[in-house]
């Protein structure tokens, strides 16, 4: 009695396992790409707001420093409104939908 050569099929089993989990881990990532990139804007536009307070705490409201900064956390506040269509109000501790910030909001806290 011969036996059949069942190589080929355990070979495109194992390709059609492998493709299915591809495609399940592809799913799952881009399931939750929307949820990191908010969370990733948030963080970027925290990070940028304490670099900004923390440049005026220790230059100025008028140095360079907080010049560099405020740019850096207006850039951080345009690409979460730009790839979002929202930005993340760190004093406020919450979500703007319209493109209603100020670059200068950290300065009136800061003037004698």
């Amino acid at each position: 009695m011969r036996h059949r050569n069942n190589s080929g099929s355990k070979f495109s089993n194992w390709k059609t396992a492998l493709g299915t989990a591809v495609l399940a881990g592809g799913f799952l990532l881009f399931a939750g790409a929307p949820g990191a990139k908010a969370e990733d804007c948030q963080e970027k536009l925290v990070h940028a707001d304490h670099r900004l307070h923390d440049a005026i705490a220790h230059h100025g409201a008028e140095s360079k420093q907080a010049d560099k900064a405020r740019h850096e956390l207006h850039d951080a506040r345009e690409y979460c409104y730009t790839h979002e269509h929202k930005w993340w109000d760190v004093e406020g501790n919450r979500w703007h939908t319209d493109r209603d910030w100020d670059d200068h909001d950290h300065d009136h806290d800061h003037k004698p």
